[in-house]
């Protein structure tokens, strides 16, 4: 909860409801924790919206504290199937109640919620099942297989491309209930290998524990830190190609992971687990980003690190606009003295928020920095840390100080990070506060080169910002020597889901026409896929339509558009 509002204060949910219910479903995490807009941020968003306190004492349409109940019958799955699922799982591990279904159907952008909000359902299995063991998971596809039944897969819920909805009904494997233990700890390699459906928070805590845990001789860390971390899962990161917000350290997932298993239509196989190889293409990389099109990810191998947050030296700097800020950025990547562990940078509309949310903006920095030629709508916010050996993190710290110093950077401590790092992972939980008054707010994010970024960034903001009474705010959080991720948020008064769809599918145009790669980190799913050949190139996306067919000759592992496979052609975006 925020401080306590002078004036007016709107009527945030925060009561209980039931562990049923379609708010259950769509709100973020923690149904006991909540987070509103501060009194400031509040203030700002009644004006950007042209909003009045009047509208924020009643909620905008249904706020999903009903029952679940609909009424959607099975597509595929007979009840000779449901047998053999619970003859293999046991009669409690599979489930086909309304509640069930519809909890692992949809994910976490706003085309999601809105549906749920409206009590839209669509696209939704016959059948949940909550498998233990990869043999289980493998014989069920081997059936499926068989008798031509749709295969999908929920690991963490946090998908934002639509890439768990169960388009052509079929079974959901639900992984978060049974499919989430250690399967090996190895400290002489330093890998741990585990099932699929592990959470990010359980294996960071089991491999911080790892001394008491397994008797090794030190802790360890993955370093992989979606804003998602706390609802997604290692098996989602994986099929997705995700990045953690210490990317630019640890790496992206493909960096991080040494071996997978799968089962597939056509067996099971597991990919070698050796540090580098010259074997041919590489599988490892073939099966990232599969998106469960070609076969469930059972067992993942990642490697990890030692964990040492005492060596972490935290940074903040104000920027005076953000082309010097990327200058800066590009500097820091390319002087080979080794890499900051976070970096984040945001551009001037970011910042403005940022400060807002932090209270910031009407105090006394907020007119130190006016002062010293730090202006509103121009200034950007530089913050993060170092990470490493004691020595080594150090040493980075000191070049980073040097070369923001170098671009007018002004040092505003790390006390800066420390609050965004109060809340990194719970800033999703705003959506919900604020789409209760019919605010929406959503991402996209995409991948550039230094020598584009700037374009990028107008070119997409500029369609952002086309639509009246937007907020389009902009950072980049996964650095490279080469370039970096540019991610967007915005933020607009809209519940209709057209209205919606149109602007997110204006959004990915504006992203394939400005140059950028149409996705960094958040994958493609069925929500992307569209335009996934036409980013390609026919050729290359031929590869995975000949592997698609080699690894699950019936299509039955999550079709209906993942990867933009089994699309009609008029169903397709190229550019124009």
């Amino acid at each position: 909860m925020s401080k306590p509002y002078k004036d007016f204060e709107p009527k945030w949910y925060e009561e209980d409801f039931s562990k049923t219910s379609y708010r259950s479903i769509f709100r973020w995490g923690d149904p006991h924790f909540h987070k509103h807009p501060n009194e400031n941020l509040y203030k700002a968003i009644k004006q950007y919206f042209h909003m009045s306190d009047e509208d924020f004492k009643h909620y905008d349409g249904d706020i999903g504290l009903d029952e679940v109940k609909f009424d959607v019958k099975k597509k595929i799955v007979k009840e000779e199937d449901i047998k053999f699922f619970k003859e293999v799982l046991g009669d409690e591990f599979v489930r086909d109640d309304d509640y069930a279904r519809l909890s692992v159907s949809y994910g976490k952008t706003m085309y999601d919620l809105l549906r749920l909000r409206k009590k839209v359902i669509e696209n939704i299995p016959d059948v949940v099942l909550y498998p233990a063991k990869k043999e289980e998971i493998e014989k069920i596809v081997m059936y499926c297989d068989e008798h031509r039944i749709p295969v999908y897969v929920y690991g963490g819920g946090s998908s934002v491309t639509r890439g768990v909805e169960a388009m052509n009904g079929g079974i959901s494997f639900d992984m978060r209930l049974r499919f989430n233990e250690v399967i090996e700890f190895n400290e002489m390699d330093q890998t741990i290998t585990v099932q699929a459906g592990m959470s990010g928070p359980k294996l960071e805590k089991i491999l911080n524990d790892a001394v008491k845990l397994f008797g090794a001789k030190m802790a360890y860390t993955c370093g992989h830190f979606p804003q998602s971390f706390e609802y997604s899962s290692v098996g989602g990161w994986v099929v997705t190609r995700g990045a953690g917000q210490n990317s630019t350290y640890y790496g992206k997932i493909e960096d991080l992971v040494l071996s997978q298993e799968y089962a597939t239509p056509i067996g099971s196989f597991k990919t070698s687990n050796y540090p580098r190889e010259a074997t041919g293409p590489s599988i490892n990389h073939i099966m990232m980003g599969s998106e469960g099109a070609f076969g469930v990810l059972t067992h993942v191998t990642l490697r990890i690190f030692r964990y040492m947050p005492k060596n972490r030296k935290k940074f903040s700097f104000m920027l005076r606009n953000f082309n010097e800020a990327i200058l800066m950025a590009k500097e820091i990547m390319q002087c080979e003295c080794g890499f900051p562990s976070v970096f984040r940078l945001s551009d001037a509309e970011e910042t403005d928020q940022m400060l807002m949310l932090y209270g910031v903006d009407h105090g006394i920095l907020n007119k130190m920095l006016s002062k010293l030629g730090y202006k509103p709508h121009e200034r950007c916010l530089f913050l993060g840390f170092t990470e490493g050996e004691k020595k080594f993190s150090k040493n980075v710290y000191k070049k980073v100080k040097k070369i923001a110093k170098k671009y007018h950077g002004l040092s505003l401590t790390g006390k800066v990070t420390e609050a965004w790092e109060k809340g990194r992972f719970n800033d999703p939980y705003l959506r919900d506060s604020m789409q209760d008054f019919g605010i929406m707010t959503d991402t996209l994010e995409c991948s550039v080169n230094w020598s584009n970024m700037e374009k990028v960034h107008q070119e997409v903001r500029a369609y952002c910002k086309s639509r009246p009474d937007t907020v389009c705010m902009t950072h980049m959080s996964h650095v490279y020597p080469q370039g970096a991720n540019l991610y967007f948020i915005f933020i607009a008064k809209m519940n209709e889901l057209d209205d919606f769809k149109n602007y997110h599918q204006g959004i990915l145009d504006a992203i394939r026409k400005s140059g950028a790669a149409m996705s960094h980190h958040h994958g493609i799913g069925k929500m992307f896929g569209p335009w996934l050949e036409g980013y390609l190139g026919k050729i290359p996306y031929g590869t995975i339509k000949v592997l698609k067919k080699y690894f699950d000759p019936h299509n039955i592992m999550n079709p209906g558009g993942t990867l933009g496979l089994d699309l009609k052609e008029e169903e397709k975006r190229f550019l124009k």
